[in-house]
């Protein structure tokens, strides 16, 4: 339920690059909310200062080393009434920035939340990558560690859906060393590097292709995508024994015939209706 006394929390989506990409809305939210909470108070001045705006409240700092304990000062400005504007140095707050235990805290307080759309590195590097757009998912940057980055690349090896990674310039050419083992070498990807900035780039290719470009040496803001598992080729009349198999030991048809279709690329229709007619 709504608290009908608080104020107002608003994500706004900050330029990833080109100060002219921000929403004409950023502005008005900037000069007459009660607070801002920016990620980097000198970051945001300088935004301020390329949309020729002033802040007209008050501007506190809400970062990752703060932001637990800074979260409970503005849910209580929040519930004061008060109009609180959230923005990160690039793209929307709470996405792999500051934000969620804001959100979240306000939600449970019954704060309304509402935001500020624009630019999406996420959303830009997968419009511009050439890779399928259909379907896709987000997983924020790759473990620091060697060994749980690449567990946790191989746990995605049979994913279906386009996949978009966040990751820091220095460790761009070890990732994607680890993601052509986990996903296979000439698993088709693209690295997005200064999006709308001077320098913007795209470089596409098979994986092994990609880690060995990023050897020499990769700046700026990164943003990867690699296509999904390509479905399994696989022989209908052995699936279907093996349908049959796990039902008689229990298991219901129907969603044995899901699970299968979603490993190989069959049609659960046809699986289904095959294994029905296996019986009789």
């Amino acid at each position: 339920m709504t608290n009908s006394a608080a104020g107002v929390l608003v994500l706004a989506a900050t330029p990833i690059g080109d100060p002219r990409d921000a929403a004409p809305r950023l502005a008005l939210e900037i000069a007459t909310v009660d607070v801002v909470a920016a990620e980097d108070t000198r970051r945001f001045s300088r935004l301020c200062h390329a949309l020729d705006v002033k802040a007209s409240g008050s501007v506190v700092s809400y970062h990752e080393h703060n932001e637990a304990t800074r979260t409970a000062d503005l849910l209580a400005r929040l519930l004061a009434g008060a109009r609180v504007l959230v923005v990160t140095d690039a793209g929307m707050p709470s996405v792999s920035d500051p934000g969620y235990r804001l959100v979240v805290a306000a939600v449970e307080a019954g704060v309304k939340v509402t935001c500020v759309p624009g630019p999406s590195a996420v959303l830009m590097a997968l419009a511009v990558s050439g890779l399928p757009v259909d379907r896709f998912c987000f997983e924020g940057f790759p473990s620091r560690k060697a060994g749980e980055r690449l567990r946790g690349l191989k746990a995605l090896a049979q994913e279906r859906r386009t996949m978009i990674f966040f990751e820091a310039p220095h460790r761009l050419d070890s990732t994607l060393a680890a993601m052509a083992e986990a996903f296979g070498a000439d698993r088709q990807a693209a690295v997005c590097r200064e999006l709308t900035k001077t320098y913007e780039e795209v470089r596409r290719g098979g994986l092994s292709q990609l880690a060995a470009w990023a050897s020499g040496g990769v700046k700026g803001e990164i943003t990867v995508v690699v296509g999904g598992a390509p479905a399994l080729v696989t022989d209908p009349q052995t699936v279907v024994a093996g349908i049959q198999a796990r039902v008689a030991a229990g298991e219901r048809l129907k969603e044995v015939c899901a699970e299968v279709a979603a490993a190989t690329g069959l049609s659960r229709k046809e699986l289904y209706n095959a294994a029905l007619a296996a019986r009789r």
